[in-house]
């Protein structure tokens, strides 16, 4: 006879909020879970709340929990127990390990920021080609020079949290890979802030100190992340 899959479900405070055991008994109450104990991972901040009972899948459990922190600034992580310490990590750069659009900032640097932003924003839901929109953003930046990127590096900001995950995860012998759509005049500066053992993205065609306006062959898109990973 098979054991049960036991679950874990963490709760993680969201910015200015703060957890306790009133909250977390709460939402497990709520959903009509039975708790078969508790390990706090940070004071007021995040918890492991271990799940007993037979009968739920996890994509039942995680619509109960779900539903009972919608109202509260809570997120809920659930996952089974097996398995849960991942040895691999690969995250994306733009809007997700930093806080902004790569491409739209350089696009500031020759006052074509809102055009590009529009097109990024098409790309991204997936209304237009990756690869396409990329070169027709590129060929606007031809002449952006080296020094000016250098300059823009110092005003990239991480997101918060994402050092703390990628040195918490190579802590515990995971390898953790940036690979982003972007360039790597930023994702290797970036991997080196964050901790990153490697990197991948695409390449910028330079010519004399300056951007050519042309992506290196072969552009990097979503199929490049999956075969990356």
């Amino acid at each position: 006879m098979s054991k049960p899959i036991g679950y874990v479900a963490t709760f993680v405070a969201g910015r200015g909020a703060a957890l306790n055991e009133r909250a977390v008994s709460g939402a497990l109450y709520d959903a009509g879970l039975i708790d078969a104990g508790r390990d706090w991972l940070a004071p007021d901040l995040a918890v492991d709340a271990f799940l007993s009972g037979a009968g739920h899948d996890l994509a039942d459990l995680r619509a109960r929990l779900q539903v009972a922190v919608a109202d509260d600034p809570i997120d809920v992580i659930v996952q089974p127990t097996t398995g849960r310490r991942k040895k691999l990590l690969v995250a994306d750069m733009d809007s997700t390990m930093i806080g902004q659009e790569c491409i739209d900032e350089l696009a500031d640097l020759v006052g074509l920021r809102e055009h590009v932003a529009a097109i990024t924003e098409r790309a991204m839901r997936g209304e237009v080609a990756f690869e396409g929109a990329l070169s027709q953003r590129v060929a606007l930046l031809a002449g952006v020079t080296l020094a000016q990127i250098e300059t823009l590096l110092t005003r990239i900001t991480l997101t918060p949290g994402a050092r703390q995950l990628v040195r918490t995860m190579r802590a515990h012998g995971a390898h953790t890979a940036l690979v982003s759509g972007g360039f790597t005049q930023f994702t290797e500066p970036v991997a080196e802030r964050i901790g990153f053992h490697e990197t991948r993205a695409n390449h910028l065609e330079i010519s004399d100190g300056a951007l050519t306006g042309a992506v290196v062959a072969p552009i990097l898109g979503s199929e490049a992340k999956r075969a990356a990973l």
